[in-house]
This record gives C-alpha cells, structure tokens and sequence, in this order.
C-alpha cells in the first residue's frame, strides 16, 4: 500500500509545505476518528483536476469500520462523489441526510475540507457505519460535538496545532476525556478520566468543577499551580504535561478549541501512567543494581588481582611466579569485562573497548626482552556480556601464548614483536584471527596434545562455552608467523 508521501507526489502537486500539513494532520487524526466514531479518507486533488486519489486511511477504535478494505491509493473522478467536489470547490463542510449503501452497510458521509493558509488542500471523508445506531448516550454526544468542533477548525486551518510532539505515552480518546468550557469549568468527564482522578484522591465529582482547582488541591493542597500546568488543565494551550501525587501519575494533552477566533472551550484528554512509570523506576532501579553488581566484582577480582601479585612476590620458585602471573592476567581480563558492564545500562559491551584493553595489558605485563606492541583492525562491536567474559579470556590466553612462545625466545637484540587482532562481524558470526610476526609454530604442533594450560582453556572456552570454532597455523599472508582464527555464532 503506498504512503502519503508516495500518493501526492506521483500524483498531485502539492508542494513539501502542504505535504507537511498533511503528515501532521494524519499523525493525530485517530483521536477524529474516534470521537466520530468513524472512518476518515484523506482525499488529495488530482494534479490534472479530473478527481481525487485516497492518500490516508483510518478506522475508528470506538465504533463499527465503513471500510472493509485498504483504499490509499485508488482514485475517485469528479462527479463520482458530488460532497467531495463540493467540499473542495467550496470550502466547506457537506454532508447529506439520505446514506450511501456499500454492501448492504448504510454509511453516512461528511466531507471536510482541509485548509492551509487561503487553499484547500485535501478534503477528509468521513464514514459512519449506521448499523446498529441507537439514541447516543452522553458520552457519544459529548464525543460528536467535540469532533464537529475539531472538524471545523481543520476548515479553519486552525488544526492541527504545530509544535506538539505526540509521545508513546500520549493519551488517546479511550484513556480518558474532559471536556471544559472557555473558563475552565469542566462540562464533561468520560468514565476513564473520572477514574484517574479518582485514583489521585478525588472524592467528588468532576463535571460541574473548575478543573485547575481540583487539580491544584489534588497535587499541592490547593497552592497555586505553575503557569505550564494551569495552561493546560484550563485548555489555553496545545500542550502536553505529566502531574503526580502519592498516589498516581497522570498524563494530560490539551487541544484549545476555538471558533469565529474565539476561545470556546478545550478538550483534555488524559491517561492514567501509574503502572508505567512505576516499572520504569523499577527497571532504572535494577539497572542500577546491575551495575552497582559489576562494579563490586571488578574491585573485588582486582583485589583478587592484588592478592596474587603480592603471593608472587614471596615465592623464590620461577615456575610458579609464572603461574601466578598467569593468573593475574586471566583474573584481570575477566575484571575489564565487569568494568565495562559497570559502565553500561544493559548486559551488552562495547568490545572493541575491551580488546584494546586486554591487548594493552598483556603488552605491559609481557616478561620477555622483545618489546611487544598489539593492535586491532576491525570491529567486534557490540556484544552480550555472556560472549563477552569468555572471550576476552580467550584472546588473553592467545595474545600470551604469543608474547611467551613466538618472541620469548628471541634473542634480547631481537626487533619488537607485533600481535594484530583482526575482527569482521557477518551473517550473525563473528570472525578472529589473531596473528603474530613471531617464530611460527613448531613441526607437527597439535592443540589436543598440547599440554599447555592456556590453549586447553581456550579450547574449552570457543569450542565448549562459544560454540565457535578454533584453527592454528602459519600464517595465511605468507608472512612468518602464527595465526589463529575463531569463529563464533552470535545471537540475532
């Protein structure tokens, strides 16, 4: 189905500012629907002038569809649709007493032109399903006047107001509705919108009350409310405002209706957002303990950290000072995973960030004579922190067995050494290669027999816990050296 946009420039000449009109007018115009209880069809006017082409379409919440069927897109000429033709030529709103008949459904058909500056741009239809019509209660009659009010400002080319910024949480014609006279006096309240004020601490009712009053006593015992606040709840300004109590929060949007230039009342709508933002404290609430967890177990492993080096110290045994050290550095990549996480506001991390960091610190804390510098082309990006943790492990255990094994033996003259991580994301995988300029790998090398602790955990960590993929050899450029690739699935 194609959209607004698509419709007027194909074929009509409206120009970007009318477009614009239009996008407005139809990004607000479920709340004119409902309270009319019908269908509306925004009808553009063709650019030879032979009809009009259905370029928006929206079916009420509130009552019966008129329109089984998608019509954006199709075309009317002119004499087809005579209140079309007239709304257009003429300006003004038509409507007729006798129903059209569109399989077997009476429908009752008003046209309402829609005005930007001294032109008609467009003409909305407007359809009601007469099907089961009854004497309408209070609320329909209440919701009638106010879409007859709203009708005749779109005329007007008074509505819809520019500069509102429609929200999630912006109410619709359901969540609640007040409407007040041009002082403020409340002369309607749908069952909805009593309710909510009930649920702030109202014991009276609403209709028969200056609205700002009661909203004042409600939130501050009845001191003065602020200028913002008393422009909506007395209609004065196109505005949306949230207000709370101890006891609920609510939403509130009011749309100013005027006639002959005149302020004559506004219509309020409303919605009860208690629940909402009580999860939302929740969720920050737990982000923040997640945090606060993260931030623990990095201080707590950096002491772990600590401890070991302090142990090292004391043992006079080479073997095991190097294990030791091993150990702080396993213990140290898996508190910069925690670190970032602490920073964060979900379980996912930035792991360039960490690969970078764990690359600078196994380049410190390198033991051999050769100098060591590593660095990263590509990009991991963003990762879960179940990802994460085991796999700055793995390129720590990688990246060491390099510093150790491909330049520990070097001679102390011997020209720096480079470790390079290259990172490509594709197709939900991740791919690694780690490569060193080092001494290669020695003959018939094999990971399985190999009685290295670091490449068995690196094992067990891509292909047990990663689900990955690992292979070791020269490297593929033809350049001396070693280069190991990790492939790994990421969750979509």
């Amino acid at each position: 189905m194609p959209s607004l946009t698509d419709v007027a420039r194909n074929h009509t000449t409206l120009d970007q500012a009318d477009l614009d009109r239009l996008q407005l007018l139809v990004s607000d115009w479920q709340m004119l629907a409902d309270l009319s209880f019908a269908d509306l069809v925004l009808w553009l006017p063709d650019t030879e002038g032979l009809g009009f082409w259905a370029g928006a379409q929206m079916r009420p919440t509130t009552g019966p569809t008129a329109y089984l069927d998608d019509i954006v897109g199709s075309f009317i000429p002119r004499g087809r649709r005579h209140l079309l033709d007239q709304a257009y030529d003429g300006g003004r709103i038509c409507r007729e007493g006798d129903p059209e008949w569109r399989d077997d459904v009476p429908v009752r058909v008003e046209t309402i032109p829609v005005r930007r500056g001294s032109r008609v741009i467009a003409v909305i239809a407007r359809n009601t399903n007469l099907l089961g019509v009854r004497t309408p209660s209070r609320l329909e009659i209440a919701y009638l006047q106010s879409a007859t009010d709203l009708a005749r400002m779109i005329t007007d080319g008074i509505f819809p107001y520019g500069g509102e910024r429609l929200l999630s949480t912006t109410p619709r014609v359901g969540d609640g509705c007040i409407r007040v006279d041009r002082h403020g006096m409340v002369t309607f309240a749908s069952p909805n919108a009593l309710s909510a004020y009930r649920r702030m601490g109202l014991v009276t009712d609403l209709v028969g009350s200056r609205l700002k009053d009661i909203t004042a006593e409600l939130l501050h015992s009845g001191r003065k409310v602020d200028d913002v606040l008393a422009s909506v709840v007395t209609g004065r300004a196109a505005k949306e405002i949230e207000i709370e109590n101890a006891d609920a929060t609510l939403f509130l949007r009011a749309i100013p209706l005027r006639a002959d230039g005149q302020h004559v009342g506004a219509l309020i709508l409303l919605r009860d957002v208690t629940e909402l933002r009580s999860r939302e404290r929740e969720l920050v609430t737990k982000e923040a303990t997640i945090r606060e967890i993260h931030h623990r177990v990095k201080n707590n492993l950096q002491t772990v950290a600590a401890l070991l080096r302090m142990q090292a110290r004391r043992i006079t045994v080479p073997e095991g000072q190097d294990a030791l050290a091993e150990a702080v550095r396993r213990v140290g990549s898996i508190a910069i995973v925690h670190e970032t996480l602490s920073e964060s506001f979900d379980e996912h991390v930035d792991f360039d960030d960490v690969a970078d960091r764990v690359g600078a610190m196994v380049a410190d804390v390198s033991t051999v004579a050769t100098t060591v510098e590593t660095r990263r082309s590509g990009s991991f990006g963003v990762l879960d922190s179940e990802v994460a943790t085991p796999l700055a492990m793995v390129l720590t255990e990688l990246m060491q067995n390099s510093v150790e094994h491909a330049f520990g033996a070097r001679d102390s003259g011997a020209a720096s050494g480079t470790i390079e991580l290259v990172a490509e994301r594709a197709l939900g995988r991740l791919h690694i290669d780690v490569l060193d300029d080092g001494l290669g790998l020695p003959a018939n090398f094999d990971t399985e027999l190999s009685g290295n602790l670091g490449l068995s955990i690196v094992r067990t960590l891509v292909i047990g816990e990663l689900d990955g993929t690992l292979e070791f050899g020269p490297r593929h450029d033809g350049k001396p050296g070693t280069q190991v690739t990790l492939d790994i699935p990421l969750k979509d």
